[in-house]
């Protein structure tokens, strides 16, 4: 498995960072609330967090197919 021995993070923890991050916004967590420390790990987590809320954003407009047909 890939792992940058200096930085302390491989392609697991940055998966599953992401995936903490997604559910953060899902939930409404605040972005500024990120549990990590380490540049590479809360990019990750902000990337997973900026995903959610987007889609969140399309949800709450009512950009779905739906709402386009009619």
């Amino acid at each position: 498995m890939a792992r940058d021995m200096k930085l302390g993070w491989d392609v697991e923890a940055l998966n599953k960072a992401y995936r903490q991050g997604y559910m953060a916004a899902s939930m409404g967590m605040e972005k500024a609330r990120c549990p990590y420390r380490g540049e590479v790990v809360i990019a990750a987590w902000e990337a997973g967090w900026d995903d959610a809320d987007q889609v969140v954003q399309q949800d709450r407009s009512g950009d779905d197919l739906f709402s386009r047909i009619a």
